[in-house]
């Protein structure tokens, strides 16, 4: 036998402890090399719109790849750890440091090649139901099954380059630990963990304030909260492995009428010691778990974002001339929509009115605006009635006027927007006095009132008889084309507005929106968040299951010892799955349901950006998960107590 048939023969021997790391590469890889498939289509790479799908796919591989990376390192350095004493019986018979270390190299090396194969031949078998998959969420014809040189290129040498530095990486995890130290540590630690009080407490009050934290936040500061946030969160859910849970143990072993009720003196004796070893797992499944919880809940409830739509864009074509010294190629521009649109035998009403705008010498607030654009509270009524919206809005009196939402999002900015009072250069004042209860105009056919980051509010309305007295700087005059299917718009006026739009702040004589091609991206644009983020979400999945599993059979013959001593003492088959059962259930469901409450409350932060609820899709991507844990759970459960019965009498 030579050195590298010992290094397959190792490998060989413990495929059941790198089963579930085998799996999981694997399957990386062949997600990694069916997003790649996708990415370098000819048919979505070459694309206007699909090209942004493209770039989210790209995304989604980098994460897939980062993701991997720190999954393979700390794997390795877990099975390292766990084969210490192995190691130290090798050196022991003579195995220098340097052939050690190179027996590991071609250990990890095998198993990486065998997973880059196994991932890439199962990517070429699935690849043309995935791209039938992808087609679906995109919402486009099938895509024919095309094997570009580009996709299996860069998952090999992606992967190839992965396992070569986590292999190499190694040598630092070996380090110069004499043979004596090697036997030692491979040994699980017979000393009570040490838990600080303090740090217990502070776990505790980090974990409340996070919460505390999101829960309070508000649309204008959730991106300022965010990374506190998550930094506080993530620091006591580590202290709460580490400390916390430990502590709570411990408290409960004092308990002497719950500790020696029934088995629980069986059940928390060794779970000390099992939560210490076990902490810095239990903290990564939990974090990789909430991510992935978060991710596909926000990308599922995009959908509900583009309801939202329909509202934010009243018009399915919005046009508006700019006066102010433009050169005006309106009548041209109108008559070209209105010939497309009766060429697709659109039905459509059309409406025109005037937009004022004021010279503004002074106003109250944080903001200066020069030119204060102006809407008639009689115009107003005829936009909303042309969109369909039913407004009880009563009519505005003297020099009181509503702030114009540009968008839904636009509500949950309005209870931290101070609301201005303006002096007009002819010595006329308007207060704002509240918000439209609709969107008249859509967003980017008028300029922002209040600058980026403030919202899209674009103008006011005023009444007609204060918007009659005011002698405007100059007039746009906006353009609305109004009708029901607004989605087979999509593709109308190109020449003016390829990608759908011309802001007003557009160095242009016009200010474009084509709600249709708008809609077409944006819808585009999540299907593929959603399909990529699910992705990266199975992928988190089942590195977490990964991790659960390599630590139950790391310890699986301390526990099948303890086992058969205590079936020689005298307990029951039926005691003795209670015991495995709640211990396996507290591995499995603690990290789980931590990231569970972790991603509501993420959630609830991230429902003050949206105006529609989230909480049915919310709802439904954690019951999934739950639910996938859970037949996890008694999958694993069942082949661990028939491997744990194994050499019971």
């Amino acid at each position: 036998m030579n050195f590298r048939q010992f290094a397959y023969r190792n490998v060989a021997r413990n495929k059941r402890k790198y089963a579930a790391y085998f799996v999981s590469s694997a399957f990386s890889v062949m997600v990694f090399f069916l997003c790649a498939l996708f990415i370098y289509h000819p048919a979505i790479s070459q694309d206007m719109i699909l090209g942004a799908a493209a770039r989210t796919m790209m995304a989604a591989e980098a994460i897939i790849y980062l993701f991997c990376s720190l999954f393979v390192l700390v794997s390795v350095g877990s099975f390292l750890q766990s084969r210490k004493l192995e190691f130290g019986i090798l050196l022991m018979h003579g195995m220098t440091k340097r052939q050690l270390k190179l027996m590991v190299f071609l250990e990890n090396m095998m198993i990486g090649s065998l997973a880059i194969l196994t991932g890439t031949l199962l990517g070429l078998l699935l690849g043309k139901l995935f791209l039938m998959i992808g087609s679906g969420f995109l919402g486009i014809e099938p895509l024919e099954f095309h094997l570009s040189w580009q996709a299996p290129v860069l998952t090999i040498c992606s992967f190839v380059l992965l396992f070569m530095l986590i292999s190499l990486l190694t040598f630092a995890f070996i380090g110069s630990e004499s043979p004596h130290g090697l036997f030692r540590g491979g040994g699980r630690g017979e000393t009570e963990p040490k838990v600080s009080g303090g740090l217990a407490l502070l776990s505790g009050l980090l974990l409340l304030a996070g919460y505390a934290l999101a829960a309070a936040t508000t649309a204008a500061t959730v991106e300022i909260m965010m990374f506190p946030v998550v930094l506080i969160t993530v620091s006591g859910t580590y202290l709460f492995y580490t400390q916390l849970s430990l502590y709570i143990v411990g408290v409960l072993r004092k308990l002497r009428r719950f500790y020696w009720k029934h088995t629980h003196i069986l059940t928390f004796s060794g779970l000390s010691y099992r939560w210490k070893d076990n902490g810095r797992m239990f903290f990564m499944v939990t974090i990789v778990s909430a991510v992935s919880f978060t991710s596909v809940g926000v990308f599922a409830s995009i959908h509900t974002l583009s309801r939202e739509l329909k509202l934010d864009y009243p018009a399915a074509v919005g046009y508006v001339a700019k006066g102010g010294g433009y050169v005006s190629s309106e009548k041209q521009d109108l008559q070209g929509i209105t010939a497309e649109l009766e060429r697709l035998d659109l039905p459509y009403e059309t409406l025109r009115i005037p937009l004022k705008y004021a010279a503004i010498v002074s106003q109250t607030g944080p903001d200066h605006t020069k030119q204060l654009p102006l809407m008639s509270y009689s115009n107003y009524k005829l936009a909303l009635r042309h969109a369909g919206f039913i407004s009880d809005e009563p009519p505005l009196e003297g020099n009181k006027g509503l702030v114009m939402i540009g968008s839904q999002r636009d509500r949950s900015l309005t209870a931290a927007r101070f609301k201005a009072t303006y002096s007009l250069k002819q010595g006329i004042q308007i207060q704002e006095i509240g918000y439209t209860q609709h969107v008249p105009i859509a967003e980017y056919l008028l300029p922002e009132l209040d600058g980026r980051g403030g919202g899209d509010f674009s103008g006011l309305v005023v009444s007609d008889s204060l918007y009659n007295g005011i002698v405007p700087v100059h007039q746009d005059w906006y353009t609305g084309f109004y009708m029901e299917d607004f989605p087979r718009t999509t593709g109308v006026a190109s020449e003016l507005a390829a990608t759908g739009k011309v802001p007003y702040e557009a160095k242009s004589p016009f200010a474009v929106v084509i709600s249709g091609t708008l809609f077409e991206i944006q819808r585009t644009l999540y299907s593929t968040m959603l399909f990529a983020s699910l992705l990266v979400g199975t992928v988190f999945f089942i590195a977490a299951g990964s991790f659960l599993y390599f630590r139950l059979y790391m310890d699986l013959d301390h526990d099948r010892l303890q086992y058969s001593t205590l079936s020689k003492m005298g307990l029951t088959d039926r005691e003795l799955d209670r015991i495995a059962t709640l211990q396996l259930a507290l591995m499995f469901f603690v990290p789980v349901l931590l990231a569970v409450l972790h991603s509501l409350f993420a959630f609830i932060a991230l429902q003050r950006l949206f105006y529609l609820s989230i909480a049915a899709e919310t709802g439904a991507v954690l019951t999934g998960y739950l639910a996938a844990q859970t037949l996890y759970f008694f999958f694993i459960r069942s082949r661990y107590l028939r491997n744990l019965k194994k050499n019971l009498i």
